[in-house]
């Protein structure tokens, strides 16, 4: 799984980083030649800033599927990143019903008292046969996480989450350890995850995510950094790092039909 522009870096962070339709494209058509199944999607405004604009997903969306049809699963994300409410984000979603979508809960559910509307949202999700993952940035949040899930507020057994391990533009990276207090929180272990790592312990996170059953989301929207500190060339090449550690576990990697099969 490859997460490759973001929310907030740009080209002066890293050259590489794809933000126009075109150069999203190119990036999905190397990053799924190095293994990737799903794509993370992010989209900018004229400004090159965040933004949910359905326009501006549908351009990027058109022009990757006209690149790479689907051998990729294309995950939009609905992330808030301080200007959006969650009645924005769901509308987005059901006007774009995109066949992926990323889903930070404490964004979607920040007052208990709409989680009604959350459980419908998650409903229209099923029925609409749109894959959701939810994102998760503690082990508290997993708990809380399990608590709506006990409750049947997710409309299905064993959803989809993102373990996210670290924070942008703190000095606060990730620490691969934390995923086993991620795993304890969880109660059923069953459920399929994910971890994404800021800073420069991504790769060792998707290692102990290969050997523990879990899955890898990398890209420069969390680390810029290949495993010795030198600038990653591209998102390709940090996928191409993750996919290693999972045939080294013995753990083929998925393909995009792959994962269409384990979450219909």
């Amino acid at each position: 799984m490859s997460a490759p522009n973001g929310a907030r870096r740009g080209k002066a962070d890293h050259s590489g980083i794809p933000l126009s339709p075109r150069e999203l494209a190119e990036n999905a058509q190397a990053i799924l030649d190095s293994g990737a199944s799903i794509l993370h999607l992010h989209v900018r405004d004229e400004s090159e800033r965040h933004t949910l604009d359905p326009q501006r997903y549908r351009a990027a969306v058109s022009a990757v599927l006209e690149q790479v049809g689907n051998r990729l699963v294309i995950q939009i994300t609905t992330e808030a990143c301080g200007i959006y409410s969650a009645e924005q984000q769901i509308a987005v979603v059901k006007d774009l019903k995109p066949e992926a979508v990323s889903i930070a809960l404490r964004e979607l559910i920040p007052d208990p008292d709409i989680v009604g509307d959350a459980n419908r949202f998650f409903a229209w999700l099923r029925s609409n046969k749109v894959m959701p993952q939810y994102i998760l940035y503690s082990p508290q949040e997993v708990e809380w996480f399990e608590g709506l899930r006990r409750r049947g507020i997710f409309d299905e057994d064993l959803p989809f989450v993102l373990f996210v391990l670290g924070r942008y533009g703190t000095n606060d990276c990730g620490d691969p350890r934390d995923i086993d207090a991620y795993r304890r929180a969880l109660g059923d272990q069953r459920i399929p995850w994910a971890v994404c790592c800021f800073g420069p312990l991504e790769d060792k996170a998707s290692q102990c995510a290969a050997t523990a059953n879990g899955h890898a989301r990398v890209g420069f929207e969390n680390n810029l950094l290949m495993p010795d500190g030198s600038e990653a060339p591209d998102n390709a090449a940090l996928v191409r790092l993750a996919g290693a550690h999972g045939r080294s576990a013995g753990r083929p990697v998925a393909t995009a039909d792959d994962v269409r099969q384990l979450f219909s």
